[in-house]
């Protein structure tokens, strides 16, 4: 069992729900459409790997580093990608755009595509190993 993926995937899910909920009643009247379409898409995305870090969480062991670094690429990738989302959405919904924050969401993007592929490298590995 990995704790940090199921601290952070129960974390980044209970966020997801208030920001969503956020969004919907609050935000909704403040913002455009686009940004409220951008806005949900940061919310999509955390519960998706949510979801993941709860199911690799219960089934990755701490002890191996290689599942941490899996751990860590969705970790940090939801926080880069959704986290600046938020922030670009909210920030220019107040008229003060952080604009600093435009380029950390493709990091954030980087960082779970990275997240998946060492994830597709561990099935693949694990089958070839499992066939010899």
């Amino acid at each position: 069992m990995n704790e940090i993926g199921l601290i952070f995937g129960a974390f980044f899910g209970l966020i997801s729900v208030i920001l969503g909920a956020f969004g919907a009643h609050l935000l909704k009247k403040k913002i455009t459409s686009d940004q409220l379409q951008s806005f949900e898409t940061g919310i999509k995305h955390q519960m998706y790997h949510a979801i993941v870090l709860l199911v690799l969480g219960f089934q990755f062991s701490s002890d191996v580093v290689f599942y941490n670094y899996i751990i860590y690429a969705f970790i940090i990738g939801t926080f880069l990608f959704s986290f600046s989302i938020y922030g670009l959405v909210i920030s220019s919904a107040k008229n003060k755009k952080l604009k600093f924050l435009g380029p950390i969401t493709p990091l954030g993007g980087l960082l779970l595509a990275i997240g998946w592929g060492l994830l597709i490298y561990i099935f693949v590995y694990d089958s070839f190993l499992i066939q010899a």
